[in-house]
């Protein structure tokens, strides 16, 4: 028996939390997930997460969040980071940070079905958040799941596509999935790697593609030709659902099938109008 999941790439602002409003039902009949999953730390106009979208994200049927390095620009989060237990803010930040590191998940169909475990962790090429070395941080949080042989998902928030990489063929045979987020554009290469664990270098996000990932190509524009300061606001055309499904075997723990998902919004539909 298979676990099957669904992965969905950073949720960008208003459009992509609409865009997972209206096409969550769509996508339950079209794959019929077992669980759903996805990072929604650009949800709050780009930069951030607030308990009000939290909640609405799991109202529109997203089972477990994950957030990046936005995760506390937003700071009333604080206390949902604490008090719910399906969302997750990187592994690799000091242990002082708000927040829990790993998260399970229980998917649909009985108690008896096994759990599925979720962690994040930052890249430190090219970053501007400190985060300790995510490859011993991996290594601990492995150490602490209350399962021998877990399931277990792998985030990897990261710049570099190298880095990435590392990670998946890190973990390939003890993590059933892989996956990038944080540059918003969706990688050709996803692949079941040979000891079994999916692979993706990058979902994509959830949002507008009409844009500079996520933001007004205007506004991009023109603070790259002139240099001076202007609001990167949300771009709000062409909105998509973008990420990945993944088949899990439940005995095994390992990946038997990786797809890309991508749906477009009708943004002639609610809830855009």
């Amino acid at each position: 028996m298979s676990i099957r999941v669904i992965v969905l790439g950073d949720i960008v602002g208003t459009p992509g939390i609409r865009a997972i409003e209206q096409l969550m039902p769509e996508m339950r009949i079209r794959y019929k997930p077992d669980l759903v999953i996805a990072n929604a730390e650009n949800a709050s106009e780009g930069s951030g997460l607030t308990p009000i979208i939290f909640k609405q994200l799991r109202n529109a049927g997203v089972d477990g969040i994950t957030l990046g390095d936005h995760c506390f620009k937003r700071m009333q989060i604080a206390p949902t980071l604490e008090s719910e237990s399906v969302i997750i803010r990187p592994a690799n930040l000091p242990l002082a940070a708000k927040g829990r590191r790993w998260m399970a998940l229980s998917p649909a169909g009985g108690a008896n079905r096994p759990k599925v475990y979720v962690l994040t962790v930052l890249g430190r090429v090219f970053a501007t958040l400190p985060a300790d070395d995510p490859f011993a941080c991996i290594e601990t949080i492995l150490g602490q799941l209350p399962e021998v042989n877990p399931i277990v998902i792998v985030e990897v928030h990261a710049e570099a596509t190298s880095e990435k990489q590392a990670i998946g063929w890190y973990m390939d045979g003890r993590a059933a999935l892989v996956f990038g987020t944080h540059t918003h554009v969706p990688t050709a290469d996803a692949r079941v790697l040979p000891s079994g664990t999916a692979y993706i270098t990058d979902l994509g996000m959830t949002g507008p593609y009409e844009s500079v990932i996520g933001r007004r190509i205007d506004r991009v524009l023109s603070q790259m030709t002139t240099a001076m300061p202007t609001p990167f606001d949300v771009a709000t055309a062409d909105v998509r659902v973008c990420g990945v499904l993944v088949d899990i075997d439940e005995r095994s723990r390992k990946a038997t099938h990786v797809e890309r998902v991508e749906m477009q919004a009708d943004l002639q539909a609610p809830p855009f109008v």
